[in-house]
Parts: C-alpha cells; sequence; structure tokens
C-alpha cells in the first residue's frame, strides 16, 4: 500500500503506519479495550505515542492483558515491580493512576454501569466526524468528557489527553479528507 494516502502523522514507520492503519479511528466498543486504550493514552502524556506504542506489548504483559479485576488488585509490591521494569515507562503517578483507573472501572461495573457504554453516551453512541482539514488538540466534547473522568476519580484524563483517546477509539473520525480511512 506504498501510494495509499495516510494521515500525515502516520509517517514512515512501519509500527506508525500498521496502527494508523489498522486501529486508530476504527470504533471500539469493547469496554476492557477502551479502558486500556485510555490507561496507555495516559501514559502517553508528555511523550511520542510511538514511545507507548513500541511499549505496548510489555505494558500489556506488565498489566496482566489490562484485565481491570486484576489490575485493580495491585498493592506497593506490584508499583514497586512496575517501577523496576525498563520495558514500560516508569511513573509511578502514571502507575498508581492505572490502577485507581481500574477500581474506579471495577466499581462502575458492580453498580451495573457498563464501561462502553458510559464511553459512548457522551455522543449517543455515533461516531463525530471531524473536518478533514483540522485537528483540534481539544474540544468541548473532551472537556466534558474529562470533567466527568475526574469527577469519577481517574488520573492523567485532561481534555487533550482525552481527545487524542476518543480519535484513537474512533468515537472521532478525524483522518485526513485525502486519507483513504476516511471513509472505512
Amino acid at each position: 500500500m506504498k501510494d495509499v494516502r495516510r494521515c500525515a502523522w502516520a509517517g514512515s514507520d512501519p509500527q506508525m503506519i500498521a496502527y494508523h492503519d489498522e486501529e486508530w479511528g476504527v470504533p471500539e466498543r469493547d469496554p476492557r479495550a477502551l479502558w486500556e486504550k485510555l490507561i496507555l493514552d495516559g501514559f502517553q502524556a508528555g511523550l511520542a505515542w510511538i514511545t507507548v506504542l513500541r511499549k505496548r506489548d510489555a505494558f500489556r504483559k506488565a498489566f496482566v492483558g489490562f484485565e481491570p479485576a486484576k489490575v485493580a488488585r495491585f498493592k506497593e509490591r506490584d508499583i514497586e515491580r512496575l517501577l523496576g521494569n525498563a520495558d514500560i515507562i516508569r511513573s509511578r503517578a502514571k502507575i498508581e493512576a492505572a490502577i485507581g483507573g481500574a477500581r474506579i472501572y471495577c466499581e462502575m461495573e458492580k453498580r451495573g454501569e457498563d464501561f462502553a457504554d458510559f464511553c459512548w453516551s457522551f455522543t449517543k453512541g455515533k461516531v463525530l466526524k471531524g473536518d478533514g482539514r483540522t485537528v483540534p488538540a481539544k474540544t468541548e466534547l473532551s472537556e466534558a468528557v474529562s470533567k466527568e473522568l475526574k469527577r469519577r476519580g481517574f488520573k492523567f484524563v485532561g481534555p487533550t489527553i482525552v481527545y487524542a483517546w476518543m480519535q484513537a477509539v474512533g468515537i472521532v473520525n478525524d483522518h485526513a479528507s485525502t486519507c483513504f480511512r476516511r471513509k472505512a
């Protein structure tokens, strides 16, 4: 697919191209996968996405497949183990945010609230489409979602992180107007 037109951010790195072509902007409806991507976007804060992408398999192993019920049971010894793992991003605040986020996810589940339904409720289950020419860093919607996530206790969910996550999980289609994935 050498002559295929893509979003400029995909660049020429094969891993980024595969991510762009196969994952980014594809509507995700699985609650666990939505939570995993939210956590990974939090780990990206201050870094390039390629850094997280290259470490994603190590993250999945370190965080036991991003199974919220398992991560929610992590204790200080698990935090220390993660801080010693050079294959992931070793930030105590981000690790603690992931564990806290797992606990919140589990609390929501216990109350009968599906995380996917919660995530998609902001758009009534519909994919929003950007104009294909400009990509904002944040929007009024990402500010509202961020505010609600923070109210629930999630961390590393500012409006810019949330907007990037909304793009990644396909809540927003921000593929460029010239990108072959825009209409997919």
